[in-house]
């Protein structure tokens, strides 16, 4: 922030000039956490022990690790989240940082960042995650700038804190901006946020039960009409992508690959699509792309 004084003989006055916010290709809103992956040579059975081979600390979150996707593919991005003041909610940052990415945080004192335990088994990939967040961390929609979000091109939200999302998505809206939706529950507030979705790309199971239906053939066409998505999709792990695109299903077969470990594979997706959009790809490129992407995240 920059200030000029003027002079004249007769008064004086002060002008305060302010930068515009730059413009950015994607804005993520949502959630960030900290995960210590453990990584086994089996799942242990219970009341077991087990060695195992690794574990590691590193930065994730839904909305938090797609946008650091997109910032490493060469798009410039921005992200609005929420962390405490301890030692995890220093590494969301110092990595965004490292990123490259434009991150406004909101930061709880005395409060433990989100953090998670990912056990991972080798001999599948697969994971179960473990984890804890503080009622605090709660980003709230008087937490939001309107310019973080209309500064961009693209708005990526997730449901976890759905009535800031849920304005996020409404500003996106009114200014035109294509809005994609990572959804895995229904959470509070859900059905507010769903109504500026453009691209709902859900969980398995979140077509049927928003909808009561567990048809996917059924409740994506039902997802689609009933909140005016764009787009309504469901990501099938292990079996791909369906989408309903309004007219049509398209469906993506995901990529043979030996899984070394599954964490952000759906995270990934969300940043690949994200990016296909962006880049003007037609719908059956973009499910590609976010397949080849998530596999690819699978193998290491």
């Amino acid at each position: 922030m920059s200030h000029f004084t003027c002079f004249s003989p007769v008064f004086s006055y002060s002008v305060e000039v302010t930068n515009p916010l730059p413009t950015v290709d994607i804005v993520g809103v949502g959630l960030n956490a900290t995960d210590t992956v453990v990584r086994l040579p089996h799942f242990p059975a219970f009341n077991s022990k087990v060695e195992f081979r690794v574990s590691e600390v590193l930065p994730g979150g839904q909305v938090a690790s797609a946008v650091v996707a997109c910032s490493r593919w060469g798009l410039r991005a921005r992200y609005v989240g929420k962390i405490g003041d301890d030692s995890y909610g220093a590494l969301q940052q110092n990595e965004m940082t490292r990123a490259g990415i434009e991150a406004h945080w909101s930061v709880v004192a005395d409060c433990q960042s989100q953090s998670s335990f990912i056990l991972v088994d080798e001999q599948t990939g697969e994971r179960t995650v473990l984890w804890k967040r503080d009622p605090r961390l709660e980003l709230l929609p008087g937490e939001l700038r309107k310019d973080w979000v209309v500064q961009s091109r693209l708005l990526h939200v997730d449901g976890h804190d759905c009535a800031a999302a849920a304005t996020a998505a409404r500003w996106a809206r009114e200014a035109g901006i294509p809005v994609t939706a990572d959804l895995d529950n229904l959470y509070p507030g859900v059905e507010a946020l769903l109504e500026n979705v453009d691209f709902a790309i859900t969980s398995r199971e979140f077509p049927g039960r928003i909808s009561g239906d567990p048809d996917l053939f059924l409740s994506l066409p039902l997802l689609a009409s009933k909140f005016g998505c764009r787009l309504a999709a469901a990501t099938l792990g292990a079996d791909g992508v369906l989408a309903w695109d309004g007219a049509n299903f398209h469906y993506c077969p995901a990529f043979e690959v030996r899984p070394v470990d599954t964490t952000g594979a759906g995270d990934i997706f969300h940043a690949a699509f994200a990016y296909g959009l962006l880049r003007g790809d037609d719908l059956p490129d973009i499910l590609t792309f976010s397949c080849a992407a998530a596999a690819l995240a699978c193998t290491g």
